[in-house]
């Protein structure tokens, strides 16, 4: 059986061992564009305000032809407020933060949350790199069009890679880091991030059935799986319907590749000087890696632990990979007592109306890596192809 196959077959295996017994079957639902997704709290009949922002400075730096734009939703407070920006792991969008978004809100926060270049409401470019270095230059574009100067960032997951890489970059700017489950910490061997490359593809996501998806979202993100939380299974089945969702099985693909070659990030983790938390589950499924690597989620968050000063870890017992919607009454009452205790320094502030800065130096190519297995993307109206490979690039 080849490697992808193999996998493949796993993923499958998963859905079926976590979909036992009666679930209902979205399958006969009609599709639902990227567009439509509902961005509210659970129980709101109020949607959140759904903002556009092009990203020139981005589009510049990476060579790009056309200028992406991202969505966010943005919950205004009163002035001097501090702001926080959240980012969303793989695969999701920023509804994943639909237990914490209004939560924060209430706490007296400005809150934004980010769909990053390839997922949910934002443009799916294939010209765009995927590498946590452009995601986190995509993210501060972001924040410094919005006139926030010294933002707190809380990213899940691959938001938590792109998080300390912000961090890292940039370490003057962030007023604080708060990693989700985080990315970025975990060692892969250059075997790993060529399996990891070998058997990723476009098809393979595109082709998960629903019991798959069933296995993958419940079984490997959750230890507290409840009802309410059966719209990550209805948009995923019915997303995978829409024309959009090539263009955002391409950006999974490329996003892996880009996790899976960033040691820049755990090699700089020394260099964060913010303030940081690192908020976790303990029965983690999915860090460490299932298919490479055993041991606990918590050897893996204490090496970033050891290795970023003064940071404050925190695992959440009985609680999964997507800790944020698994466990939010634990998770909420960690992460704003964290917050609590960093200095109000991320204000809110007209945007600059002086010329904007100079882009950064577009990164040197990288040696060449193995490139996905889907390595140009068919034609859609939103892709430009193939993407341009970049290494991360220094402060």
């Amino acid at each position: 059986m080849s490697t992808s196959r193999a996998l493949k077959a796993l993923l499958l295996a998963t859905g079926l061992a976590s979909s036992s017994g009666c679930v209902r079957s979205y399958a006969s639902a009609p599709p639902l564009a990227f567009q439509d997704l509902d961005y509210a709290s659970a129980g709101s009949k109020t949607p959140w305000p759904v903002k556009r922002m092009a990203l020139p400075k981005t589009a510049a730096t990476y060579g790009m032809t056309r200028v992406p734009e991202v969505a966010y939703v943005e919950l205004t407070a009163a002035p001097g407020a501090r702001t926080v920006v959240l980012i969303h792991g793989l695969g999701s969008y920023l509804k994943f933060w639909r237990a914490q978004i209004d939560t924060l809100h209430r706490a007296g926060y400005h809150v934004v949350a980010v769909d990053l270049p390839g997922y949910g409401k934002s443009d799916k470019p294939g010209s765009f790199p995927y590498t946590m270095e452009a995601m986190a230059d995509a993210v501060r574009e972001l924040t410094q069009g919005l006139g926030v100067a010294h933002p707190i960032l809380i990213g899940h997951s691959m938001g938590g890679q792109t998080a300390l890489s912000y961090a890292i970059r940039y370490p003057g700017e962030p007023a604080a880091v708060a990693l989700v489950s985080p990315a970025g910490f975990e060692k892969f061997s250059p075997k790993e991030k060529a399996w990891f490359t070998r058997v990723m593809s476009t098809e393979l996501i595109k082709s998960t059935p629903e019991y798959g998806v069933w296995g993958s979202v419940r079984q490997a993100n959750f230890q507290n799986w409840r009802p309410e939380l059966e719209w990550l299974i209805e948009e995923r089945v019915r997303l995978a319907k829409s024309p959009e969702f090539d263009a955002y099985a391409y950006a999974n693909v490329r996003t892996v590749t880009g996790l899976a070659h960033d040691d820049f990030v755990r090699d700089n983790l020394h260099r964060i000087t913010a303030p940081t938390l690192i908020l976790f589950g303990e029965s983690d499924r999915l860090i460490p890696n299932p298919f490479m690597h055993g041991g606990f989620p918590r050897d893996i968050f204490e090496y970033g632990h050891a290795h970023i000063g003064g940071s404050k870890l925190v695992g959440l017992e009985g609680c999964g990979h997507t800790v944020q919607l698994d466990c939010p009454e634990q998770f909420n009452a960690a992460l704003e007592a964290f917050l609590g205790s960093v200095p109000a320094s991320g204000t809110v502030a007209p945007p600059p109306s002086v010329e904007p800065e100079v882009s950064p130096k577009t990164p040197p190519s990288p040696p060449q890596v193995p490139g996905p297995v889907d390595a140009v993307p068919p034609a859609t109206p939103d892709r430009q192809g193939p993407p341009t490979p970049v290494l991360p690039h220094a402060p």
